[in-house]
């Protein structure tokens, strides 16, 4: 059987971002599970906003084909989210949308269809981000994308991290490890 590919990344673009870290340690869990992990940061692949007028005179910006080619070179997913506004951050709505567009001859979601994703946020506030988890959930849905039942928020981010860049909740910790251990046995049953 072969290793489940996993892509791991954060929808934030903040250099300190607390999902970062989160997604940091959701990774490392998914490696000890036996994924074979690539973590990618949203910053290396710089896109326009998304327009179907700038697509149909350009074509597909280079880091947008490089961000597509990841998805559809990994079975499973793991995507700690920010909140912003209680949704969806525009740097990860604008990078699904272009990863989303079907190239001639492609199936449609191809990117996305039949692949497991398991969800994290992690946010200041009292939930945790979750506000902006049901919007992502909901457009992951709709790319045809498993979404695993099981989400991991992480409240008071501002606290909940050790200098080192674990969790001080060991409980929590555990979440995090169960989450990235079912996208890794996911990935891997429905690739079998």
């Amino acid at each position: 059987m072969t290793t489940p590919r996993v892509l791991a990344f954060a929808g934030s673009l903040r250099a300190g971002s607390y999902n970062r870290k989160l997604l940091r340690i959701a990774a490392s869990c998914a490696r000890e599970a036996g994924g074979d992990v690539t973590e990618l940061d949203l910053r290396d692949y710089p896109l326009p906003v998304f327009d179907e007028d700038l697509e149909a005179r350009d074509g597909m910006p280079d880091s947008g084909q490089r961000l597509k080619d990841m998805f559809l070179g990994h079975g499973g997913l793991i995507l700690s989210c920010p909140e912003y506004n209680s949704s969806i951050t525009a740097a990860l709505k604008n990078a699904l949308d272009w990863v989303s567009r079907q190239a001639p001859g492609e199936p449609a979601f191809a990117p996305f269809a039949g692949k497991v994703v398991g969800l994290l946020s992690a946010s200041p506030g009292a939930l945790g981000g979750l506000r902006g988890l049901v919007h992502v959930r909901a457009i992951l849905g709709n790319l045809q994308m498993v979404v695993l039942p099981q989400q991991v928020a992480v409240v008071r981010a501002h606290e909940a991290f050790t200098e080192e860049g674990g969790l001080r909740d060991a409980k929590v910790g555990e979440l995090v490890r169960s989450l990235a251990t079912a996208v890794v046995r996911s990935t891997e049953r429905l690739a079998g």
